[in-house]
């Protein structure tokens, strides 16, 4: 006869998605209570990664196991940018072989729990606060093997790289992934550059847009975005692109 423990560890089996990290919390959600999980852990059911959060024994759990607890237990708000949602969508320019550096993006003073930024997930994290855009505009879903969780579409992606230019990713190589973003969603391209508070962010997407002469920027007002007065200077160098008065390196302008 199935015990009410055995019960309890079906659920666990049952609610815990392999690849996962799980929360003290959620677990006591599930029925499986604070007092229970000590007795898993001390008897291999489960194997505390930090304080409230476990895995399962030789369970394969890596940097996106970790952030699916966090947007999907802890519902907090952060999501993988960048070059790196890039990369998840195949959309990166270069292949790395040294190990690939982790964009993570939330709105300003959202702190990520002590077990996630303590953890050695093999690849270095950088977590992004930042008011830039809407949090939840253009962003998707990545589906991994049992779990899925939301990074940046193609189009937050690149601004967020531009954001991020020139000091943390280089300028010629956001613009050669500009080149390759041939199927852009004009409306959400729209919608990001005009809730996008950088102004420098703004005039680099239009500069590198028109400079690769992509079709869907034809279905893009510019009337309905701010790109402010004045010159901005980008990185070191000094050619002036008057059009969008933005002083950039030699090695874009030549491009």
């Amino acid at each position: 006869m199935t015990t009410h423990s055995d019960q309890k560890i079906k659920r666990l089996l049952d609610k815990h998605k392999t690849g996962t990290v799980s929360l003290a919390s959620w677990l006591a959600s599930i029925g499986i209570s604070y007092d229970l999980q000590k007795h898993y852990r001390k008897s291999g059911w489960l194997k505390s990664i930090g304080t409230g959060a476990f895995i399962r024994p030789n369970d394969g759990v890596d940097w996106k196991g970790g952030l699916y607890a966090l947007q999907s237990q802890a519902d907090i708000k952060v999501h993988v940018g960048a070059l790196t949602a890039l990369s998840l969508q195949g959309l990166a320019h270069y292949f790395r072989l040294t190990q690939e550096k982790i964009f993570l993006f939330s709105p300003p003073q959202t702190n990520l729990p002590a077990w996630f930024k303590n953890h050695d997930w093999k690849q270095p994290i950088y977590h992004i606060q930042t008011s830039v855009l809407p949090h939840d505009t253009g962003l998707i879903h990545y589906q991994k093997d049992t779990f899925r969780i939301a990074i940046s579409g193609p189009e937050r992606a690149i601004v967020e790289c531009l954001y991020l230019s020139p000091d943390k990713l280089d300028l010629v190589e956001c613009y050669q992934i500009v080149e390759g973003l041939t199927n852009l969603r004009p409306k959400i391209v729209q919608e990001l550059l005009e809730t996008c508070d950088s102004i420098k962010v703004k005039r680099l997407f239009l500069y590198m847009a028109d400079k690769a002469g992509h079709q869907w920027m034809h279905f893009v007002d510019r009337s309905g975005i701010d790109l402010g007065k004045g010159d901005r200077k980008i990185g070191k160098g000094g050619v002036y692109v008057s059009n969008f008065q933005i002083s950039i390196p030699k090695e874009l302008a030549n491009l």
